[in-house]
């Protein structure tokens, strides 16, 4: 009876032992592990390759993992740039809407925010270069989503432009609209072209905000022509 009983539990214990799922090896743990590594990889793909030429395979190939590895983190190509493009602009528009809405003169605010645009550059370049150079290849849905985050950080921008004319720091006849155009142009070019040149990221806001203030600055009002006394 006693034999039977042990015999019967010994049994059900297989049975258990044999329906519980596999344990998950090394090679899971470790991936587990590298979620930001393998969004760097992803970032680091599509910068040097672009989305035409980036593969899950060639992502994979960077990590020495397999593949199918990424479903975790990506189902698909299109997902990873999504993920990639959405962490090249995060930070930007909370840190801009903190400079835009905080203490100082138009043109300091205006300033921390050429400096707070361009930094990313350093040390985030690969999501800062996919997010102005592939973002296009996105699905429509993501492309807009992405793309709102984008227009809410020229609008602050341009709130500030708009602040500095209504106070008179900035020059009254400029449009801000275009001013805002032409400082962030000049400052989204800056990925383009710093690995190139032998200057810190510091110097290049030196000028950049030298060039955009000088511009804008109020200079003193003309006297209208015939007012000048005879």
């Amino acid at each position: 009876m006693n034999r039977r009983i042990a015999t019967r539990r010994s049994g059900a214990k297989a049975r258990t032992s044999r329906r519980r799922p596999p344990a998950r090896g090394p090679s899971a743990r470790k991936t587990h592990r590298r979620s930001s590594e393998i969004i760097d990889a992803a970032a680091q793909v599509f910068a040097d390759l672009g989305y035409h030429g980036a593969t899950t395979q060639k992502i994979a190939d960077v990590l020495r993992i397999r593949q199918a590895s990424l479903y975790y983190y990506f189902p698909s190509k299109e997902a990873a740039l999504e993920l990639v493009c959405a962490q090249g602009v995060a930070g930007y528009f909370e840190t801009a809407e903190a400079i835009a809405g905080g203490p100082g003169t138009a043109a300091e605010r205006l300033a921390a925010l050429v400096r707070a645009h361009i930094s990313p550059v350093v040390d985030r370049g690969n999501f800062v270069r996919v997010f102005l150079t592939q973002r296009q290849f996105l699905p429509k849905v993501s492309r807009r989503c992405v793309g709102r985050w984008s227009r809410g950080i020229e609008q602050m921008f341009e709130g500030v432009v708009r602040q500095g004319i209504k106070t008179r720091d900035f020059r009254a006849d400029i449009d801000p609209r275009l001013a805002t155009l032409a400082i962030l142009g000049m400052s989204n070019a800056v990925m383009a072209w710093y690995a190139k040149e032998n200057t810190s990221i510091e110097r290049i806001g030196q000028n950049f905000i030298r060039l955009a203030l000088n511009g804008l600055k109020a200079g003193p009002v003309p006297r209208r022509k015939g007012s000048e006394r005879i």
